[in-house]
């Protein structure tokens, strides 16, 4: 590979690097305001829990899993319509934004809620016995305390989000993905398609380092 190969490879893979770093940061921000207070409402209401609500419990637990089971691929597909309502197209780095805040929600909203599941319930209970209203216990107990367990959880998202990001590029949601793919397996440029996914690993590995020491630092404050 001589020199302009090389410019020509780091071109390309800074910018969808640059590409998907913004896809997956955007529908982190947007699936954890859907997925979070849904995984705590999923929490909170389970029976015999502070705001024990069966049904509402259900109904929720039970939308969260119909909109888990779809494979990514086809959540895109059928959520073409909406991503072209709301922002004019259906192609491109923006427009993969509302399939993956979609299709990360609910796995967020799960993190979230196995989460809280994991705080001692003595805790609760003596919140309570002081005089704590519900709002209180859920943020001055229960989120602090599964903090550590939520950051482990959030590393995960943006994990799988990077894997979302990167199938996104099979119908052209821009990326790291779709340059792997249209550059380096359907022109048959080897040396783009190994880069890419170089670069995908690391990015997988850095972001699991970083997550795992915060975590490690929170659960060693508590």
């Amino acid at each position: 590979m001589n020199m302009e190969n090389v410019l020509e490879v780091l071109s390309l893979v800074g910018e969808a690097t640059w590409q998907t770093l913004i896809m997956v940061f955007l529908s982190l921000v947007f699936s954890t305001l859907i997925g979070f207070p849904l995984g705590i409402l999923l929490s909170v209401t389970r029976p015999g829990n502070i705001m024990s609500k069966p049904l509402l419990n259900s109904i929720i637990g039970k939308i969260v899993n119909v909109l888990r089971a779809f494979p990514f691929l086809i959540l895109i597909i059928l959520l073409l319509p909406l991503t072209r309502l709301i922002l004019g197209t259906a192609i491109g780095t923006s427009a993969t934004i509302v399939p993956l805040s979609i299709a990360a929600a609910p796995f967020v909203a799960r993190v979230i809620e196995t989460a809280i599941n994991e705080v001692n319930p003595e805790l609760v209970l003596a919140a309570t016995a002081m005089g704590s209203t519900n709002f209180q216990i859920i943020r001055k107990v229960l989120i602090p305390e599964a903090m550590p367990s939520l950051v482990d959880g959030i590393t995960l998202t943006i994990i799988n989000l990077i894997g979302y990001s990167a199938m996104a590029g099979t119908i052209g949601g821009g990326g790291l993905g779709d340059l792997a793919i249209r550059y380096g397996y359907q022109r048959f440029r080897i040396d783009v398609l190994v880069v890419a996914v170089i670069v995908i690993l690391i990015m997988v590995e850095l972001i699991q380092f970083v997550g795992s020491r915060i975590s490690r630092k929170l659960l060693a404050r508590r």
